[in-house]
């Protein structure tokens, strides 16, 4: 227990120290979902436009649609969350059962039929664009009734400041450790047959050109199939080893509630309106990578080294959050982490072509910000619900993350669609070998020079966040205080009145 806490004495069951196979299973979740969320932020730009023919701007403009439509499956997710209780409570049989069809799901999205690909490639697009809104549609529809309960199951296992954050940096882990999974399983097997592809049509030979492009597919094919299998016994040790223990005051709540959760929670508010802007610049990273290190350090396959890099960061110096977070706090480490994002998104821009090392080491300065943060973001999210829950007497962990949710799939929505149209501004030539320099322009501009300016525009609008750790032990004592004397204890079956348990 930290001096802090000692002045702030803990109150009940929900604060002790969870087990390594919790925080473990916990973080084997967040593997699951990146295995679909990773796979489209990363790659779903460069299959649509390179191997199903379709335009970068109808793409934009579907990234835009769909994911707004997003936002919205994630405050009906979230409500639908807060309306259930079950014997195994309310998040995990979301979780469970939503699992296998959210993963089908992604495979269909990366299977674009050969007949809609043929015609889109012969100008026809219309069929394949049709399939692709379809397929990505249902895909976030079912991502928000995995991703929502998830996200707010964090809240519900512990109130700890260091607990929840140990929660939050090892889930952040394991998203990373899935973006450099699937990185290293793809992009070599991309970059050998972009090659191959070259050569065929160098030489002319049409025959080979066709079969190279079904290669293409059955690496997508492959990969998402072993995807459905990897992820449902993810998602299953988060069923089986994750349980509630915190007591929830709330059965049901209706549209209206969830958006006077937003109005009534100052900072529920600040931290969105500073995630839009900065996770916008997170988000227009992504697909725009795989044609960073193929035009401008030259190779394709060095999309695995800026993931490894990136996420690597992550993967090193998450573990160590909940301790840097107990000596700087949350709000200091956002502003801080804030710095390396926009010193290193701002020289990656500048970074010569062909120059790997520097584009490398950019990349990890950026990356170290953009790590942290995004940690830091999600244990700000939770550390909202019990400000909410101080203030209105009403616990609505499933409402809070759907409007915090909500914000992410907006900038999903605006970076995603953002890369693609700054690849059609810029007069992206599908497959070719080399780019006009205004492709290239808006390539280096999407990956580093984006992301250093909103996140400049993040750190101003978060100055204003009120809810430090202090605070924060303050509220939750108290609150929990109230409950304990009402007797109003929920355990970990969804019973009333029994002791909450880890």
């Amino acid at each position: 227990m930290t001096a802090t806490e000692t002045r702030h004495p803990e109150v009940h069951g929900a604060l002790l120290a969870m087990t390594p196979k919790t925080v473990f299973s916990y973080m084997l979740g967040d593997f699951g979902c990146n295995l679909a969320f990773s796979l489209g932020t990363a790659w779903l730009l460069f299959y649509y436009t390179d191997i199903a023919g379709i335009s970068a701007a109808a793409i934009g403009t579907m990234f835009f649609v769909v994911r707004l439509m997003d936002a919205f499956f994630d405050l009906v997710a979230g409500r639908l969350v807060d309306q259930t209780m079950t014997r195994w409570g309310k998040f995990r049989p979301f979780i469970l059962f939503c699992a296998i069809p959210l993963l089908f799901l992604s495979f269909l999205t990366f299977y674009v039929p050969e007949p809609l690909k043929d015609a889109a490639h012969n100008g026809n697009e219309g069929p394949a664009l049709l399939y692709a809104y379809l397929t990505y549609v249902a895909l976030g529809f079912l991502y928000s009734m995995v991703n929502i309960p998830y996200g707010s199951l964090a809240s519900a296992m512990t109130q700890s400041v260091k607990e929840r954050s140990k929660l939050v940096s090892w889930r952040m882990w394991g998203s990373a450790a899935a973006g450099v999974f699937l990185s290293y399983l793809i992009a070599p097997r991309i970059a050998a047959v972009q090659g191959e592809i070259t050569k065929a049509k160098a030489a002319k030979d049409t025959a080979k050109l066709a079969s190279l492009q079904i290669d293409m597919q059955t690496i997508f094919t492959q990969t998402t199939l072993a995807f459905v299998a990897l992820g449902f016994v993810c998602f299953l040790m988060v069923f089986l080893n994750c349980k509630e223990s915190v007591v929830r005051t709330s059965a049901k709540t209706t549209i209206k509630d969830t958006l006077q959760t937003l109005k009534s929670n100052r900072p529920l508010q600040i931290l969105c309106l500073a995630s839009l802007f900065y996770l916008t610049g997170v988000y227009a990273v992504g697909p725009m990578s795989a044609y960073y290190a193929r035009y401008i350090l030259g190779d394709t396959a060095q999309t695995a080294t800026m993931t490894l890099v990136n996420a690597g960061i992550g993967l090193i110096i998450t573990p160590f959050l909940p301790l840097v977070i107990g000596k700087i706090g949350k709000k200091n480490l956002f502003q801080y982490c804030g710095i390396f994002t926009v010193v290193g998104g701002v020289a990656l821009f500048f970074s010569p072509m062909g120059a790997i090392g520097l584009a490398l080491l950019f990349l990890a300065i950026k990356g170290v910000g953009a790590s942290l943060i995004n940690v830091a973001m999600f244990g700000l999210e939770a550390d909202t619900v019990e400000y909410g829950e101080w203030q209105n007497g009403v616990r609505t962990e499933g409402a809070t993350y759907a409007i915090y949710s909500f914000t992410r799939k907006v900038t999903q929505s605006l970076g995603g669609a953002l890369g693609a149209w700054m690849l059609a501004l810029g007069a992206y030539v599908p497959g070719a070998a080399n780019q006009p320099e205004t492709a290239l322009f808006t390539i280096r501009a999407g990956i580093g020079l984006v992301p250093a300016v909103v996140a400049l525009v993040a750190m101003i609008v978060f100055w204003k966040y009120p809810l430090n750790d202090a605070f924060f032990r303050r509220i939750r004592n108290e609150t929990e205080a109230k409950k304990a004397a009402h007797g109003h204890l929920i355990g970990a079956d969804g019973h009333v009145g029994a002791t909450p348990q880890v």
